[in-house]
Order: structure tokens, then C-alpha cells, then sequence
């Protein structure tokens, strides 16, 4: 991956592009295996922008003028 910002959706975009892939099952063992190598990349750098998504938005939940961390769940 190049140095450039790396964009959440791309990414994922990606991931499922390599997955569609390793599911056909016409790839070679060596093809196989370094599509699987990218796909744990890409699998890691969504982790890591989901985990930096959740500390921005911890850091922004503000009550009273203080910084309080809340919990974020789906079903609020």
C-alpha cells in the first residue's frame, strides 16, 4: 500500500473484491495465498481506522464542559 491517506470504504471495497476472488476458487495455491496475505493487510488497516474512529469519538462526547467517555453501542 502506498503512503498515501487511505480511505475506510476503499479498503473495504478491496477486501471484499479479494474475497470474492479466494471464494471462486480458481486462483493457484501461491495466488491463493498471497490474496489472503492482502486481505489480512487490508483486515488490519480497517481495524486500526475503526480503533481511531472510536477514540475521536470518545474524545468528542462532552458533558458539563468535561470529556467523559461513553460507551457507543448500535442499539442506543
Amino acid at each position: 500500500m502506498s503512503k498515501e491517506k487511505v480511505n475506510f470504504e476503499e479498503t473495504i471495497k478491496k477486501l471484499e473484491t479479494i474475497a470474492n476472488e479466494l471464494e471462486t476458487g480458481d486462483l493457484s495455491l501461491d495466488d491463493t495465498i498471497t490474496k489472503f496475505e492482502e486481505g489480512i493487510k487490508l483486515s488490519n488497516q480497517c481495524t486500526k481506522m475503526l480503533d481511531e474512529a472510536e477514540k475521536k469519538i470518545s474524545i468528542l462526547i462532552k458533558k458539563d464542559n468535561e470529556i467523559i467517555e461513553e460507551d457507543f453501542s448500535v442499539g442506543d
